[in-house]
Order: structure tokens, then C-alpha cells, then sequence
């Protein structure tokens, strides 16, 4: 943790999370520090959400319908400085509340006990931490993985670690300064990564309409979304280069073994369908000849929530021998000589195709693609040879850029395990925050007020 030091004094601690704590530090039974809040009927109040990504927030900044039920009676009501989590705690849905709202009936609110002085955001740090949500999946129970409800009366016989509330202080705001400048990072590389996925976007789009030669003899397609394009390339509908077939549907009871199987996942945002399928169906030789997954068949989603999210093409690179799909693709087989593998990768791919779904499908809640539909896209097909060369081309220059998508991918990754362990190792005391960083030394890089530091602290009574 480079500058970040042990604490110069431990004792031993006999529990499964902790081995040691520094002197003054406490390893205490939840039920001794929090109090679960149960305050309803305030359905005029403001409702907030326990997000996994960015902690308690209003309902109203969630990108997405409000799925909560009219009659909010029974729903908790929540006050500053209160913890709340949701079944989804064991995946990270825990925060520390700026607002006064109230939040599903589902969510856990805690307080602290009368009288006892804490920073909630020290917990809200730990709460959030691997080593805690691991913990916490011991205590938690249900049928569905991810999110099986922690009730309090199993909250509070486990325990946390309570240091000083001063060190919690110091803790918290190193915390908040560090994580802040994680954070900024983290949104800089997402932000690189989306500027070189959309120039990826716009390359395959300008080449597979206009191709790679300069100052050649050029006609309108009349179609919007492609315009121009050399006139000695064919336009043709996807009709006539090939044949469509839906895949098979099979029941639950027959995964597991038999024949490779390709399913959505393996089609949806992939340009090339993996080397290894690694799901497995019962199949027939029938089924394995009518379903076939051949080299150089593309396949397509047949249904998604919106049409940017359609699946429009994984192009199948090697034959997978007795590999049969899913029921829910669309496998679309080109003749010999009209396609090549290569090329149509990136054709499917490219973004323009989307225009033509959103004119022709009548959509109500999910995007419904049909053989029928995809009969009707229309296909640019320039010389075998010269769709060698686009694909090339392509390779190239799309390398370049995915080498700087995975670095900064890398570096992300990287980031956020760090962030991981400086969170844990100062929240279980294996590491002291820097002097530099004390509430009372005036050339801190953060220095916080007495009126901050309270600001930040709880001291709730009992209702």
C-alpha cells in the first residue's frame, strides 16, 4: 500500500475475518452496535434506492421505470446517516443514506444504539468491502443466488470491527479523498473506451458502405442509412444470398450433456461465436444436421429488450462438429462464393443494419427479430477479393484500437482491485491512515472543520 504502514500494536482476535486488531480497536456483535429502524406510513416521503454500484440514491436518478408498488405504506422510512441494505447485500447493494426518503419493505434500515457515537460511513465502507459481503453470505438464506435476504435478527448475531471514532474519521476521509480520485480515473478510461468503441463503430460503417479505394465510381443505394456506394459492388436482400433457420427448442431436463451447444450468450455483443461452446444438449443425428453449426454460418438474436441490443451477427470462424443452436438464434447460412467468413463478420456487425430494423419492426415492449424480417436486410456485396482486402483492412485497424481498449480495460481492472484492498486493509486495521491525513493537522490534503467531522458522525436516540 506503499506510504500506508501497519499500526505499531496488535492483539490477537479469535474470529474468522480478523486475526488481529490494533490496540483500542473492537471486535463487537452487531447487535451491539445497531438497532434495525422500522418507521412506516410515510408514504409522502421521498423514495430512495439501494443501488449496487453507487450506494443509496433517489429513485428519481435511476435511468430506468420506477418498478415500486403504488401502495408504499409498509415501505421504511430512512433518515440521514442511516444504513440500508437490500437481499442484494452479498452483491454489494448497501449504502450509507444522505437523504430522508423511504425504501422498500425488502431493505434492512439500521441506526446506531442510544448513545453510541459512530461514522456511518466507516461502516459503509466495510460494508461494501469482498471480505464482508462473503461474510455476510453465511448468515443469509433463500433460493436465489445473489440475493437471499439477510434478516436483522441473523444481522445482528455477527460482528464488526470498531475502532476509535477519531480513527474512523481520519479513515473515512482518506477514503473519500482516495476513492474519489479511483472513481474520477475509472470514468476517464470508461470514457476512452466508449470514444474508441464508437471510431470502431464508425471504420466498419464507412467501410463496408464505401469501401478502402479513393475516387472510385460511386451510386445511390436509395437507401437512407447506406447511401452511396461503388456501383460495381451488388446490393441484394439477405433472400437471395442464403437460407435462414430458426434453432431447436429444447427443454431444461436435456442440458448437460450431448452435443456442443450455441447459445444467446455466445451470439449476443460477440463478433465471433467462442472456440470452446461450453454448453451441451441432448441432440439427435437429426437434430445435429438440421440445427448444424457450420464454418462460416452467422447467427442472429431473435429477440432482446430494445433493438440496440439485438445480437446481429456472430459469424462462426471453424466448424464445431455436431454443435447444434438455440431456438431462440436465427442461423443464417450464405451460399459458397457470395460471402466469405471474413468479411461478414464485420458486415453483420456494423451499426447501420439497426436503421433498417427500427423502420420495419413494429415494436411494443421487446425487439422481435423474425426470419421474414431478416430476409429483407439489405446486403452490400463487393468482389470476393476485394472482401478479402476490407477484411483485412479492417483486422488492422480495429487491432489498434482493441489494443487500447484492453490496456485501458486492464488498467481498470487493476484500479479497482486496488481500491478493494486499501479499503479493507484500513477498515480491519492492517494498515494506518498517514499523519497527514489527522483531523487536527492544518497541512493535511483534506483537513475537515469540527462542524464536517460531526456532519459526518451519528448520534441517534432511540424512538
Amino acid at each position: 500500500m506503499g506510504i500506508l504502514q501497519p499500526y505499531k500494536k496488535y492483539y490477537p482476535v479469535d474470529y474468522d475475518y480478523v486475526d488481529a486488531l490494533p490496540e483500542g480497536w473492537q471486535l463487537l456483535p452487531n447487535i451491539a452496535i445497531f438497532r434495525e429502524r422500522i418507521e412506516r406510513g410515510y408514504e409522502n416521503e421521498e423514495l430512495l434506492s439501494v443501488t449496487i454500484g453507487r450506494g443509496i440514491i433517489k429513485q428519481s436518478e435511476l435511468d430506468k421505470k420506477d418498478s415500486s408498488t403504488l401502495d408504499k405504506s409498509k415501505y421504511l422510512l430512512v433518515y440521514p446517516d442511516d444504513l440500508v441494505y437490500s437481499m442484494r447485500f452479498r452483491q454489494g447493494a448497501s449504502g450509507y443514506s444522505n437523504y430522508k426518503g423511504i425504501v422498500s419493505p425488502a431493505c434492512t434500515v439500521l441506526k446506531f444504539r442510544k448513545n453510541i457515537k459512530l461514522n456511518a460511513r466507516f461502516y459503509y465502507y466495510m460494508f461494501r468491502t469482498d471480505f464482508y459481503k462473503n461474510y455476510v453470505e453465511r448468515y443469509a438464506y433463500g433460493i436465489a443466488d445473489g440475493q437471499m435476504p439477510l434478516r436483522y435478527v441473523d444481522f445482528k448475531r455477527m460482528y464488526s470491527i470498531v475502532p476509535p471514532l477519531e480513527i474512523q474519521n481520519s479513515i473515512v476521509v482518506y477514503l473519500d479523498n482516495k476513492i474519489n480520485k479511483i472513481e474520477k480515473f475509472i470514468r476517464n478510461k470508461e470514457r476512452l473506451i466508449s470514444l474508441f468503441e464508437k471510431e470502431k463503430e464508425v471504420i466498419i460503417n464507412q467501410v463496408i458502405t464505401k469501401g478502402i479505394d479513393s475516387f472510385k465510381p460511386m451510386k445511390d443505394s436509395g437507401i437512407e442509412w447506406i447511401g452511396a456506394y461503388p456501383e460495381h459492388w451488388q446490393l441484394l436482400k439477405l433472400r437471395f444470398l442464403g437460407v435462414c433457420q430458426n434453432g431447436i427448442n429444447i427443454s431444461g431436463e436435456k442440458f448437460g450433456y450431448g452435443s456442443p451447444f450455441v447459445s444467446y450468450s455466445d451470439v449476443y455483443k460477440n463478433m465471433t461465436i467462442p472456440e470452446i461452446i461450453e454448453g451441451l444438449v441432448s441432440s439427435s443425428s437429426s437434430d445435429q444436421i438440421a440445427f448444424s453449426v457450420n464454418e462460416g454460418d452467422v447467427f442472429f438474436t431473435r429477440t432482446s429488450e430494445t433493438i440496440e441490443e439485438i445480437g446481429f451477427a456472430s459469424t462462426c470462424l471453424e466448424s464445431k462438429p455436431n454443435a447444434v443452436f438455440a431456438g431462440f438464434l436465427i442461423r443464417f447460412r450464405p451460399k459458397k462464393n457470395i460471402l466469405i467468413k471474413e468479411y461478414s463478420k464485420f458486415f453483420f456487425r456494423a451499426i447501420i443494419h439497426r436503421a433498417y430494423f427500427v423502420k420495419e419492426m413494429n415494436l411494443v415492449t421487446r425487439a422481435s427479430l423474425s426470419q421474414e424480417l431478416l430476409k429483407g436486410l439489405p446486403v452490400l456485396i463487393p468482389p470476393i477479393e476485394e472482401q478479402v482486402r476490407i477484411a483485412k483492412y479492417l483486422e488492422k485497424e480495429l487491432a489498434k484500437r482493441n489494443c487500447i481498449i484492453t490496456k485501458a480495460q486492464k488498467e481498470i481492472t487493476a484500479i479497482k482491485e486496488y481500491r478493494e484492498a486499501l479499503i479493507t486493509d484500513l477498515v480491519t486495521g492492517k494498515r494506518e491512515v498517514p499523519a497527514a491525513f489527522s483531523l487536527t493537522n492544518p497541512g493535511s490534503e483534506v483537513h475537515l472543520d469540527h462542524e464536517t467531522v460531526d456532519a459526518y458522525s451519528v448520534n441517534l436516540e432511540d424512538n
